[in-house]
């Protein structure tokens, strides 16, 4: 028996831009959508950082529309 189990939601992913750090000491990466200025510095050791895409689980970030 499993009393209180809720089910198990899918976990819906997709293709999402996001700024890879270029540092080879560094393995931090940022979602485009919660990114702080055009051109992103790294927030952990202010290295530049580059685009590029994962597949990550979609999350939406909803101060950034409040701004539009």
């Amino acid at each position: 028996m499993a009393f209180g189990r809720r089910p198990v939601e899918e976990v819906v992913t997709e293709e999402t831009k996001v700024w890879v750090c270029t540092s080879d000491d560094c393995n931090c990466w940022v979602r485009d959508n919660f990114k702080s200025s055009d051109e992103p510095a790294c927030p952990l050791c202010h290295s530049e950082m580059s685009p590029s895409t994962k597949m990550l689980q979609v999350v939406e970030n909803h101060s950034r529309h409040n701004f539009k």
